[in-house]
């Protein structure tokens, strides 16, 4: 038996129509946001690379209190005070008008390891600020992509739903007029149920992401317009590369790790050498008064006001057991820091390698998911046809749309899981940044 399709429900979704050109009349005072411009925002703006940035500051800051030990120290001050007796010191000098003293290591070789350990952390802080960029930027591209991905949904679902109430409708009609049961009617209003709930789903998800990419950028929701045009295209990647020696050695995880474990043996070997003899210059003058009886204890015309010493402060270290379980203690911490980096070594390799073939699986699923969308696609157009050529039916249509509109969304899902393992393994490798930011300025 042949069904003619209503007119109104061969036309186009006017409902969908009017909702898109409403949400793009209120967006289109937005300026479009390309990704570029996001991730620089982001990198700007970003709470987690300020902190890296303020942990590299105060890495710095450690090494240099550590090497300006050996400038020398000056100190300015007065040790008035009243005197019964022989004037006896305070806080280690004599009672004096204005004393001055200077002092610097001379010849310290516990000293200098911590300082080549503070320079070592310092460098290593480093390449943990870098680490957090690439976060930062692999954050914004994710969230970019996938709010990209609802938004592209919701324009679509937009139309299926409607279509499906449309549906819905005419077959509420036929049931009306004894052509369908109420079966049909429950599975039109299933089909249309599901739209919703598919729209719901993805207003709700990227409502959440928009709200994201505003904290990552610091821009206002409302003004956020995404341009996916500007994604670039991820490079392919080949099967026989060997993709986990590169991110063996470009990863700043595995740098910091190695430059943290060599840190702590030059600390360790800074407590061995605590056991070493040391040497410091030290310069003092004061200024003594009258009143202070030193008078009393000199001979007569011997007594000097400005009195000045200038010499070595050598210190011969002769038993000290705390100083050797210190230098224990940090031979421990040395070694817990090497097995450390290799275990980071040895886990970066394991996970860009399962990212790796991770990819190359989800490559050929996204394939065939596009293949199966376009298939589905297809036999919504034959289905349409035949409703135009008045030799197909009703439900044949409404079961060409319903599984097109799930190839869309299996598709979509499928190539956002791709985009996501892809963009986490140019992290892994090094190329994350040089792949979102292809302009040198932008670096």
């Amino acid at each position: 038996m042949k069904f003619r399709l209503p007119r109104w429900l061969r036309s186009r979704n006017v409902l969908a129509i009017i909702t898109a050109s409403l949400t793009i009349a209120a967006r289109g005072q937005a300026e479009p946001l390309p990704l570029e411009r996001a991730i620089r925002l982001a990198l700007a703006h970003s709470t987690g690379s300020a902190i890296a940035n303020a942990d590299v500051q105060r890495a710095f800051a450690s090494y240099r209190e550590l090497r300006n030990n050996y400038l020398p120290q000056l100190f300015v001050g007065s040790g008035l005070g009243w005197t019964y007796g022989y004037p006896l010191s305070i806080e280690g000098s004599a009672p004096a008008l204005v004393n001055a003293v200077a002092q610097s290591s001379i010849f310290n070789p516990s000293q200098r390891q911590f300082m080549n350990a503070a320079k070592t952390d310092w460098r290593a802080s480093v390449f943990q600020d870098k680490d957090q960029r690439n976060a930062v930027i692999q954050d914004v591209a994710l969230t970019y992509a996938e709010l990209a991905k609802w938004e592209a949904r919701l324009v679509r679902l937009q139309q299926d739903e409607s279509q499906a109430q449309q549906m819905e409708q005419a077959v509420a009609e036929r049931v009306q007029e004894g052509v369908d049961s109420s079966v049909d009617l429950n599975k039109a209003k299933l089909v249309a149920a599901r739209m919703r709930l598919h729209r719901a789903e993805a207003h709700g998800s990227a409502d959440v992401l928009r709200r994201h990419l505003s904290t990552l950028t610091g821009l206002p929701v409302s003004s956020i317009e995404l341009a996916p045009e500007t994604i670039p295209a991820l490079p392919p990647v080949a099967a026989e590369e060997e993709l986990s020696e590169k991110a063996a050695a470009t990863s700043p995880a595995i740098k910091f790790a190695e430059r943290h474990s060599l840190a702590e043996a030059m600390r360790a070997l800074g407590e061995h050498r605590a056991l070493y003899p040391s040497v410091d210059f030290s310069a003092q003058y004061a200024r003594f008064s009258t009143f202070n009886n030193y008078t009393r204890y000199f001979p007569n015309g011997t007594f000097q006001k400005d009195n000045a010493t200038v010499g070595l402060a050598i210190r011969i270290p002769l038993f000290n057991m705390s100083q050797r379980a210190r230098a224990e203690a940090a031979e421990a911490e040395a070694l817990k820091a090497k097995k450390q980096a290799e275990a980071a070594r040895n886990q970066v390799a394991e996970e860009t390698l399962k990212l790796q073939r991770a990819a190359e699986q989800l490559g050929a699923a996204r394939e065939v998911a596009q293949l199966e969308y376009q298939l589905a696609q297809s036999g919504l157009e034959a289905a349409q046809t035949r409703i135009d050529a008045k030799t197909g039916t009703l439900h044949e249509l409404a079961d060409a749309r319903a599984q097109a509109a799930e190839r869309f969304l299996l598709f979509q899902d499928a190539d956002f899981e791709y985009q996501r393992v892809r963009m986490t393994l140019l992290r892994a490798t090094g190329d994350l940044e040089k792949w979102a930011l292809p302009n040198p300025a932008s670096h």
